[in-house]
């Protein structure tokens, strides 16, 4: 993990790359999870069935673009993280942001839908601990 902060304004600046970004791994593991719930229908049928016919070259087809979505998810993410943001929740599109304050590292938090970057939690805390920025957290400026 990454020992990078950020500044109210840099962290919204990388807020429509990481958007795509993370839109992009959401779409792929929608698709894994789409993929996953054919295999366990399909595993079900053969079980009810006691066998069954499988045209496997669809049945191929799916899996190499299962392994080839999981790859692009796997991508996105660790690219995402390689920029120093925190990835709380793929699930919900929640991204934590680290953020010096008077000595303290907070986590702005912004969450996929919102349109800018409004709230931060201690780090120590989660989404549900949301506060408003303030203006100490608005007026920061780069440290190091």
């Amino acid at each position: 993990m990454s020992s990078r902060t950020f500044t109210l304004d840099e962290a919204q600046s990388l807020l429509p790359v990481l958007e795509s970004l993370l839109r992009g791994a959401i779409q792929c593991k929608k698709g894994i999870e789409e993929f996953e719930d054919e295999q366990q229908a399909l595993q079900q049928r053969i079980f009810v069935n006691g066998g069954t016919f499988v045209d496997v070259a669809p049945f191929a087809r799916r899996k190499a673009g299962r392994v080839k979505a999981e790859q692009r998810a796997k991508d996105a993410l660790a690219e995402i993280d390689s920029i120093g943001v925190q990835v709380k929740d793929l699930d919900i599109g929640l991204l934590d942001f680290p953020c010096e304050i008077e000595g303290r590292v907070v986590l702005l938090c912004w969450k996929l839908g919102e349109h800018a970057i409004t709230h931060w939690h201690g780090t120590d805390e989660g989404f549900s601990a949301r506060k408003p920025i303030d203006e100490r957290i608005a007026r920061s400026k780069r440290t190091n």
